[in-house]
């Protein structure tokens, strides 16, 4: 913590430190607020799709805690996740070798890598990580790619446990026998569920990057400023 901090901390009340906590996290306090609504929202029109399709077999409605732990709300859940953690670590990991000249998505074509990416120019406020060398510091530079592709591989297996158990509720209405995860892996109602979201999410970051040359959304860090021509690349 700089003297600035600790002068700007001392100088602050409560109230003050608290509407500046919210100010300084807002778009991740915003992000994870619709997150949570909107999962609520799913939970909850899910469940009365669920009961109605029970309702249409004869069977007891289900209570709304005994759908969440059904494989009709896992599957939905999951496959969605799993696309987003893709599309994010997939675009994370591109973008660092990748360009697109104009886009304010993209590094100039010509930039190379950062004096601040060499472990010997970290500074005294550096994350201790990064001022290392060996394994753990080449973790370190590549860990945001890593775990957003480790949430999609843990996703994608959450995803199958999900749409495997939701597959044999279905078969087990029918009075059809239930297969294994991994019988299940292998057919084509999976990767169907998995490649409708796949493409659309490339397609959205698709057209982010492509529209971005063109485009602007004043005040926004992921449009070039107004006024930028659209040769211009990155912020």
């Amino acid at each position: 913590m700089t003297t600035d901090d600790i002068l700007r901390d001392t100088e602050l009340g409560p109230q003050d430190g608290n509407r500046s906590f919210v100010r300084d996290n807002l778009l991740s306090i915003v992000m994870f607020g619709a997150f949570v609504l909107f999962i609520v929202l799913q939970s909850i029109f899910g469940w009365q799709v669920r009961n109605e399709e029970l309702a249409e077999f004869g069977q007891a409605a289900d209570s709304y805690w005994h759908y969440l732990t059904t494989g009709h709300f896992a599957e939905a859940v999951f496959e969605n996740w799993e696309s987003e953690f893709l599309q994010m670590g997939a675009y994370v990991l591109l973008t660092a070798f990748l360009v697109q000249r104009g886009s304010a998505e993209s590094k100039k074509p010509e930039q190379k890598d950062r004096p601040e990416d060499e472990p010997d120019n970290a500074g005294p406020d550096s994350p201790k990580a990064a001022k290392g060398h060996g394994i753990a510091q080449a973790l370190y530079r590549n860990s945001l790619a890593i775990v957003l592709l480790v949430f999609f591989a843990l996703s994608f297996v959450s995803h199958l446990l999900g749409a495997t158990a939701d597959h044999n509720e279905q078969q087990a209405l029918r009075g059809q026998p239930s297969v294994p995860a991994w019988e299940f892996l292998g057919t084509s109602d999976f990767w169907f569920q998995s490649m409708q979201n796949w493409q659309s999410e490339f397609l959205a970051v698709g057209a982010l990057v492509v529209l971005s040359i063109f485009l602007r959304q004043h005040g926004s860090p992921e449009s070039k400023p107004v006024t930028a021509p659209h040769r211009q690349t990155g912020e």
